[in-house]
């Protein structure tokens, strides 16, 4: 199948586009990488009466280190993320987790603020920037808010970004953590995950973990972060009884769906061995050990 027929415009600002948003509604849908918006196009899952072209707007390109915290446009592809030394040196959770993301072809077009706005549960980058603790920079004509990324994601490939919104930059506090990991598995590489782990993680003085954040994606609808886990962990050493605790806290609210691809029961069975392999290579990369 081809798209249906639409109104096709460039914008080269923000203030352009957000405009178009404000003119078009609900009809006017943005496309930056086009990687997960243009299959849908093709099967006429969306029609939009005007589409909406942001790669002209250079502003909302580039990553760097302001005040402590690492931006990143909008726009950037994921590519550049997976080669960035700002994302190395500060934030070596996406430099692990990007290679995971497709192939490189699909990297060299695909966008980080498209991978988060689109928001599939089992796609890297918004796992991430939840263990990361993130804000979702948004504008429309009125101006710009902040969210945090607590509550972005609302249900299945759905977000807070209004239709008349755009998503401009990723905010990511830069943390004293020191432990940090990313597990996926997928049957094949560049596949979709049929589960998903990020973690980061700090200790103190004598070894126990000072702060955690774990999340799990492919398992629900939305990146479920494990609070009952990272409550449990606080304060403890990772001893095998309390790492079999903690995974076991960790899936205890998932819920995912079973298809061609894999049981539910599989599902939860990977995301226990994942989880179990992402708290110990984050609690041995925060002690120094390195992994």
């Amino acid at each position: 199948m081809k798209p249906a027929a639409f109104t096709y415009c460039s914008p080269s600002t923000i203030e352009e586009a957000v405009k178009l948003l404000e003119e078009y509604g609900d009809t006017g849908k943005i496309i930056a990488g086009g990687q997960s918006f243009i299959p849908i196009l093709n099967m006429r899952m969306s029609e939009p009466e005007c589409l909406i072209d942001i790669n002209q707007i250079n502003e909302l390109n580039g990553v760097r280190v302001e005040e402590g915290v690492l931006k990143i446009g909008a726009l950037t592809k994921q590519r550049e993320l997976e080669q960035s030394d700002a994302v190395k040196i500060h934030v070596p959770i996406l430099s692990e987790a990007t290679p995971y993301i497709g192939h490189v072809q699909t990297r060299n077009r695909g966008t980080v603020g498209g991978s988060v706005a689109h928001a599939d549960p089992s796609a890297e980058l918004p796992l991430c920037f939840l263990a990361l603790d993130a804000e979702i920079v948004i504008q429309s004509i009125d101006g710009t808010r902040k969210i945090s990324i607590n509550d972005f994601f609302i249900t299945y490939l759905t977000t807070e970004v209004m239709p008349e919104e755009i998503l401009t930059e990723i905010h990511v506090p830069l943390s004293e953590h020191n432990g940090y990991a990313f597990e996926e598995f997928s049957r094949r590489h560049g596949d979709f995950a049929l589960a998903a782990v990020a973690c980061i993680l700090s200790v103190d003085e004598i070894g126990k973990i000072d702060k955690v954040r774990l999340v799990l994606g492919g398992v629900d609808a939305i990146p479920l972060l494990a609070e009952e886990a990272m409550e449990y962990l606080a304060g403890k050493s990772l001893t095998e009884d309390t790492l079999e605790k903690a995974v076991e806290l960790a899936v205890m609210n998932v819920d995912p769906d079973g298809d061609l691809h894999a049981s539910k029961e599989y599902r939860v069975h990977m995301a226990k061995v994942l989880t179990r392999k992402a708290l110990i290579k984050a609690f041995n990369r925060a002690l120094g050990k390195g992994v």
